[in-house]
């Protein structure tokens, strides 16, 4: 029996692998929906639908900014397992609201002064709600885990992450906006059931005070943290890695109306498949690695992934609009002669970026001690959400100087050089530190 097949046969690990699934779809479901409705049925300008997109991305991620801190502290010091259930019961209204707008937005009521405002006031919640669940999902896992499962264990669910994002993704592209209001609220209450089942993980150190002064609490735990040279080398990598996915994800739904002339279905796919092509990765690379935690392949995955980016906006360069002006299907556009080339590049830059990401988030649950995984991966998540709010206001900037969304997919190439070399700089001091892995 593989570790893979084992894990997910135990209660030590299931009922969080499902929960956080659950989540992930549920977060993306509501997100994609809401995005969609306003780029195709609300505004008819380029600028304003990346704008509108880049707002949504910043709202879901300033909460990881600026709560991390205090997550990380609570998820170290208190009972894992029961914050994973509070977190979880507080989804359920955060949903009724988002709910709420995603309805009122189907009926047609006060769209833009009230179901708007409504949503994204739900989706800034669930951003804290997952800013509180996101250092517990990997820190839980060395201590419910043997050592060698870890990389097993975090593959999985960094590959489950992907496939809920698959999921959500290709519903709110297909399912009626009302459909989805109803969806988010049953999934809500689905994930509460499941957190119960979660095993108990109380703290691995001794008590201390929680420090609710947020930004003394975020650079007390950022430079108690990356003292590591190997903590602080791949923290940035990541870094580098979603701040050059959420480019990426902020571009989709403007690129696949205004430059490819493609339906929300079409918008819907890209997502589904850069979510697929990570969950490959994800377990790939720990095929390749046989369970050891080594950065030893992420400098040459970043590089491929960017090679993949530079393709993509190659193809994007070379497509041909239809002249009658309509938006095409998903049928008609993969009928397009450059649709399969595009959709590869695609996958290739989501399987490698999933082959270099997963290992580095191994690594920082591993080279750690138990009592600090959750500070560490709520420091991560600190400097990876300004990386990522950094992406944002850049591609909103660059959107609003007149710079077409074709053209920005090469910065998100060059931002790959730099994580590779971050890479790179990781796997030689993990050589000089551990010479035997």
């Amino acid at each position: 029996m593989t570790t893979t097949t084992h894990l997910m046969r135990q209660r030590r690990f299931l009922p969080l692998f499902v929960t956080q699934l659950l989540g992930a779809f549920n977060d993306n479901l509501f997100k994609n929906a809401m995005v969609l409705f306003v780029v195709y049925s609300l505004y008819n300008s380029e600028s304003q639908e990346a704008a509108f997109s880049g707002i949504a991305s910043a709202l879901f991620i300033i909460p990881f900014v600026v709560l991390s801190a205090l997550a990380g502290q609570l998820a170290d010091l208190r009972d894992k397992a029961r914050i994973i259930r509070i977190v979880k019961f507080c989804e359920i209204p955060i949903m009724l609201v988002g709910g709420a707008g995603l309805a009122l937005a189907w009926k047609g009521i006060a769209v833009e002064t009230f179901a708007i405002p409504l949503m994204l006031a739900a989706l800034f919640a669930m951003g804290v709600h997952s800013t509180f669940f996101g250092p517990i999902k990997y820190a839980i896992l060395p201590q419910h885990l043997k050592r060698q499962e870890v990389l097993a264990g975090t593959g999985l669910v960094e590959a489950g992450t992907y496939i809920a994002i698959l999921a959500g993704t290709i519903l709110a592209g297909w399912i009626p906006v009302e459909w989805a209001a109803v969806a988010v609220i049953v999934t809500a209450c689905a994930g509460y059931f499941t957190a119960r089942l979660v095993p108990p993980a109380p703290p691995q150190g001794k008590p201390e005070p929680l420090d609710y002064h947020f930004i003394r609490a975020s650079l007390t735990l950022i430079r108690n943290t990356m003292h590591d040279r190997r903590v602080f080398l791949a923290i940035g990598a990541i870094s580098f890695f979603w701040g050059v996915g959420t480019i990426l994800f902020i571009q989709f739904p403007p690129l696949a109306k205004n430059v490819l002339f493609a339906s929300k279905q079409v918008a819907s796919l890209f997502l589904v498949i850069f979510s697929v092509g990570v969950a490959i990765g994800s377990m790939s690379i720990n095929a390749m690695l046989k369970g050891s935690v080594s950065a030893r392949f992420a400098p040459a995955a970043v590089l491929v992934m960017g090679a993949f980016v530079v393709a993509f906006w190659y193809v994007c360069q070379m497509w041909t609009p239809r002249g009658d002006g309509a938006l095409l299907d998903v049928a008609g556009f993969v009928a397009e002669p450059l649709a399969v080339p595009l959709l590869l590049c695609l996958l290739g830059i989501a399987v490698a970026g999933g082959m270099f990401v997963v290992p580095l988030y191994a690594f920082l649950t591993t080279f750690v001690d138990k009592s600090q995984t959750a500070r560490t991966i709520a420091a991560n998540n600190i400097v990876n959400s300004g990386a990522m709010v950094a992406g944002a206001v850049l591609a909103m900037g660059l959107s609003a100087a007149g710079m077409p969304v074709v053209q920005q997919l090469l910065l998100s190439a060059a931002m790959c050089l730099i994580s590779a070399w971050l890479g790179r700089l990781l796997y030689l001091s993990e050589k000089t530190c551990c010479p035997a892995g």
